[in-house]
C-alpha cells in the first residue's frame, strides 16, 4: 500500500471549506491552507499525516496570526485510531485548535472540534477524592518520586500504623486500634487485609501475621 502524502489532504479540505463560502489557497507563506470569507478573520489549516507534537507546536504558532486555526490529519479506523483521535482532540481543544480528519478513500472531511477557548468541565467527585487522598497522606512520603517500594498511599500509611500498633500491643480490637493509633478506618483496613498483614483472631479482634511483620521491616523507612 502506497503511503499517503500530505498533498492528498489539500483537495478535500479545500472542497470542505469552499462549500462553506470560503475562498481557499494552498501554501500561502508558511501556511499549508489559508481561507478567507468576506471580512472575517482568516482561517488557517495545517496538514499532517498524523498527530505529532510538532503539529501542535505549528498550530499554536499559527494562533499568533488568527484565532481560526485547524489541524487536519487522515482518518484512521479501528479502536486504537478512535482512542488516539479522542485524546488528541481533547489536547487540541485545550490549546484552542480545531481538528479535521480526512477519509482518504472518498475525501470526506469531518470536523471534530472548532477553534476557541476551552474550559474543561470540572469533576466535583474527582476533586473531592483528590482532596481526601491529600489529607489522608501524612507528611510527604513520595517527595522526589516513589520510594524504593513504589508510591506510598494514605491507605498504606494507615495499614502501617495498624500493624505497628499490633506489633507493640499484640492482638487488639479494631475500636482500640482506631482510638489509640488514630486510624479512623482501622477495623475495615484490618478486615479487608489487602496486604496479608492481619489475621482475625476473634470477632472484631485482629493480630499481626508474619507477612505483616515483614511488611513493617520492609516499609520501616516510611
Amino acid at each position: 500500500m502506497t503511503k499517503p502524502r500530505e498533498a492528498e489532504l489539500y483537495a478535500p479540505v479545500k472542497a470542505f471549506l469552499t462549500r462553506q463560502g470560503y475562498e481557499v489557497k494552498g501554501e500561502v507563506g508558511a501556511v499549508d491552507v489559508m481561507a478567507r470569507r468576506d471580512d472575517e478573520p482568516p482561517l488557517l489549516v495545517e496538514l499532517k499525516l498524523g498527530f505529532t507534537l510538532a503539529l501542535f507546536h505549528q498550530g499554536i504558532d499559527r494562533l499568533g496570526l488568527t484565532d481560526l486555526v485547524y489541524v487536519a490529519v487522515p482518518e484512521k479506523a479501528g479502536k486504537a485510531g478512535l482512542r488516539a483521535l479522542k485524546d488528541n482532540v481533547k489536547l487540541a481543544r485545550r490549546v484552542g485548535l480545531g481538528v479535521l480528519t480526512v477519509r482518504l478513500r472518498d475525501g470526506h472531511v469531518t470536523a471534530h472540534a472548532d477553534p476557541g477557548g476551552y474550559v474543561p468541565r470540572k469533576s466535583a467527585k474527582g476533586a473531592k477524592r483528590l482532596l481526601k487522598a491529600f489529607d489522608r497522606l501524612k507528611g510527604d512520603p513520595n517527595e522526589g518520586g516513589a520510594t524504593r517500594h513504589g508510591l506510598v498511599t494514605g491507605y498504606r500509611q494507615d495499614a502501617l500504623l495498624c500493624a505497628r500498633f499490633l506489633a507493640v500491643h499484640g492482638p487488639s480490637a479494631g475500636a482500640k486500634v482506631k482510638a489509640w493509633a488514630e486510624v479512623p478506618a482501622a477495623t475495615s483496613i484490618m478486615a479487608a487485609d489487602h496486604y496479608g498483614w492481619f489475621d482475625r483472631v476473634s470477632r472484631g479482634v485482629y493480630g499481626l501475621t508474619e507477612a505483616g511483620r515483614k511488611g513493617l521491616a520492609d516499609w520501616a523507612d516510611v
